[in-house]
């Protein structure tokens, strides 16, 4: 009777199971993987966002495939205060980045066509692409001491097949935090190019380089000096907003770059020649104008929210540095762990022991510490000795589970 699209009843893993009993038992868990910023004791000015909420305006429902024209202009103007000459004619708003990507594999993809993926990467792609039909191929990211995280572009290559119709590229990729090289766009041109893929740009975390990190379409930060003194040098990319080489969808939207999921209110940029240009518009007109799912108040608040991200960027950050910072220095206990590099997004990813398995060191720090990580295999990491935490967690919270996770891995 129901469509075979979705995974229907899957057992809960082990760790979702633990974590549930500790819960109903009354146990304080301390959740070191929380990436939720409305749930990490985060400052918010509560008066400028329920103001902003409540403006008469939202009372008139005025649909518009796109969006309204002065929230489209709200997100060119974020980008025109990057650096970048973003156009509010290519800006499609979307209920959220789940839902442009739900846009874009209809838009690109017929049941059955595939998309390239990085692995390893955040899973939710593959409940996106089993709702819509589409088939994930991964392509593999691969990690070099004193280099960090990069595409492994042979590795694409042999990815793509005659069904592939784009390559996503999440920048900076969560939880790796790597961001695209100016060398692995080169060759992604010349393979989209030969091919007529599309290339589909996640940058929810594109605000958040490490050590200062990215500012507009300069790549010159502490990331890349570090790169450099250690022989790297291909520029780091931090937009593909105004790329005119292919076909090319940037995603993002206020839930990372205002911390605000809760508003549930995204978007696509659209750039690349002027025909496929206009002819992705007009397939993205029609799909959105038959859902016409984004909120009138959330679009008449985006002007007034999009505003406060300075202020909150800089409180997010200033936590995430903080916590990478006790991290580090927490793991000097633990000579056989590590935090592998990071430049940017507000993920650290550690390189542990490869036994136990990730499940089971997840699972110990659970039952004997109280202590939730996530186990590498969560993301698709494609071998073992991997745990994943968030930077975002609440100071007092990170700061005694980060102690408690590396007396258990010091003792291993």
């Amino acid at each position: 009777m129901f469509s075979k699209r979705f995974p229907w009843g899957p057992s809960p893993n082990r760790l979702t199971e633990l974590l549930a009993a500790k819960r109903a038992a009354g146990v304080r868990v301390l959740d070191l993987s929380e990436s939720n910023p409305t749930q990490a004791g985060l400052q918010y000015d509560r008066d400028a966002i329920l103001g902003a909420l409540a403006l008469p305006a939202a009372l008139v429902y005025e649909p518009q495939p796109r969006g309204l024209a002065a929230a489209r202009e709200a997100v060119a103007g974020y980008y025109r205060a990057r650096g970048l000459a973003a156009d509010p004619a290519a800006v499609h708003l979307t209920a959220s980045t789940s839902e442009a990507y739900s846009y874009l594999f209809k838009l690109l993809c017929d049941p059955d066509d595939a998309v390239l993926v990085p692995r390893p990467s955040y899973p939710l792609l593959d409940l996106l692409a089993a709702v819509e039909c589409v088939a994930l191929q991964p392509y593999p990211l691969h990690y070099e001491r004193g280099r960090g995280w990069g595409i492994d572009v042979d590795g694409l290559l042999r990815a793509v097949t005659a069904r592939t119709r784009a390559v996503v590229l999440v920048n900076p990729n969560n939880p790796t935090g790597s961001f695209l090289k100016s060398d692995e766009l080169a060759s992604l041109d010349r393979l989209c190019g030969e091919r007529e893929i599309a290339l589909i740009a996640d940058e929810v975390f594109g605000d958040y380089a490490a050590a200062a990190g990215v500012a507009g379409t300069q790549a010159a930060s502490g990331v890349e000096a570090r790169r450099a003194a250690a022989g790297a040098v291909p520029a780091l990319v931090p937009s593909l907003v105004t790329r005119d080489a292919g076909l090319t969808f940037v995603l993002s939207g206020l839930s990372k770059v205002v911390g605000l999921p809760q508003v549930k209110l995204g978007w696509i940029h659209v750039s690349g020649p002027p025909a496929l240009r206009a002819r992705a518009q007009e397939g993205l007109d029609w799909i959105a104008d038959t859902f016409l799912s984004v909120s009138t108040p959330g679009q008449h608040a985006l002007p007034r929210l999009i505003a406060l991200q300075p202020t909150m960027q800089e409180r997010i950050v200033a936590r995430v540095e903080a916590n990478e910072r006790r991290l580090r220095s927490d793991l000097a206990r633990a000579p056989s762990c590590r935090a592998l590099e990071r430049e940017g997004g507000w993920y650290a990813v550690l390189d542990i022991p490869r036994a136990p398995t990730d499940e089971e060191w997840a699972l110990q720090l659970l039952q004997r510490d109280d202590v939730l990580l996530q186990p590498g295999y969560f993301f698709d990491f494609p071998d073992e000795g991997h745990l994943v935490l968030s930077l975002l967690t609440e100071p007092a919270t990170f700061a005694e589970g980060t102690r408690r996770m590396v007396n258990r891995l010091a003792a291993a």
